[in-house]
């Protein structure tokens, strides 16, 4: 039966691999990508190929107002029929800053809205929407364990805090360095973990909820915010890293987020999917506590 999928990040890096993975296995489904105005008519035009059918609503996820005027509009396209049931979200997108001080129009720190609070407004804004059975995949990233062996020192762990002050610019030491940017990223991946674990709590029944880790995927265009060394790192060195268990290809890791979305490997809700297989995040990352009050937290910065 056709159904739709709402994914974010679809443009570049492992999102437009799996969005052409998830067109070719499925073709029931119809794709509903979440790009700025400037791409989005050109990005859905390059994936509806071969018959595939690919729309795509306008949307920057730096400003809440914009995530809520695309939700509103997925909402209404829903309820006209314009486009079939909807069966899945897709949270892929996600920025890294070089500093922790960028603030968006709503005052947030913009790590902290796209990487966490968009996503979640899409969700809360969809989930009456949603054709059961229905899954939501959000991307993490193993930065969020904060150990040699999950980001060989490329990115320091998270450093959790109040929700409230995680969403001001600022929260970390030194927030004008690099390092305070790339903290204020695996923080909001410990955070996006946390939020899919209330997912399983307080979405309807019907309505599954999966965090995926990529795993370290060079040449994307996660970096395209850091100095020219780090960027020609990124594009030229680094890839050769996927020739060795310290990093996963472009090709690889948006093969496996497609698996994930459509349902392979066979996951229950709340799972954390590592690549190609079901695994535990990191002890911090299971904490009901932390997890009640950035829900709480996350309904307030979004005025859901």
């Amino acid at each position: 039966m056709e159904h739709t999928i709402v994914m974010t990040g679809a443009s570049r890096g492992i999102g437009r691999v799996a969005a052409e993975h998830i067109l070719r296995q499925s073709p029931d489904v119809h794709l509903l990508v979440v790009a700025r105005p400037s791409s989005g008519a050109q990005l859905a035009a390059e994936l509806a190929t071969g018959g595939r059918t690919v729309s795509h609503v306008p949307a920057d996820l730096g400003s809440l107002d914009s995530v809520r005027s695309a939700a509103t509009e997925i909402r209404d396209w829903l309820d006209r029929g314009v486009l079939p049931p909807l069966r899945g979200f897709v949270g892929n997108a996600g920025i890294q800053n070089t500093n922790a001080l960028t603030e968006t129009p709503d005052g947030v720190e913009s790590t902290f809205t796209v990487n966490v609070l968009a996503h979640h407004l899409f969700v809360r804004m969809l989930q009456d929407r949603f054709a059961p059975p229905s899954r939501i995949v959000i991307t993490a990233s193993d930065t969020h364990f904060g150990d040699f062996k999950h980001n060989m020192g490329m990115v320091p762990g998270p450093a959790w805090k109040s929700p409230d002050i995680l969403a001001r610019t600022g929260a970390f030491p030194k927030p004008d360095t690099v390092v305070a940017g790339r903290a204020a990223y695996s923080t909001s991946k410990l955070a996006a973990i946390y939020l899919v674990h209330e997912y399983v709590r307080r979405l309807p029944a019907g309505i599954d909820a999966v965090a995926y880790n990529p795993g370290f995927v060079p040449g994307t265009g996660l970096a395209r915010h850091a100095g020219p060394l780090s960027r020609f790192a990124m594009r030229r060195i680094l890839p050769v890293l996927t020739l060795t268990p310290f990093a996963t290809s472009r090709n690889t890791a948006g093969r496996c987020l497609a698996d994930v979305v459509l349902g392979t490997p066979r996951t229950t809700t709340g799972s954390y999917v590592d690549r190609s297989h079901v695994d535990r995040s990191s002890q911090e990352s299971y904490d009901p506590r932390r997890e009640s009050e950035l829900w709480d937290a996350v309904e307030r910065f979004t005025a859901v």
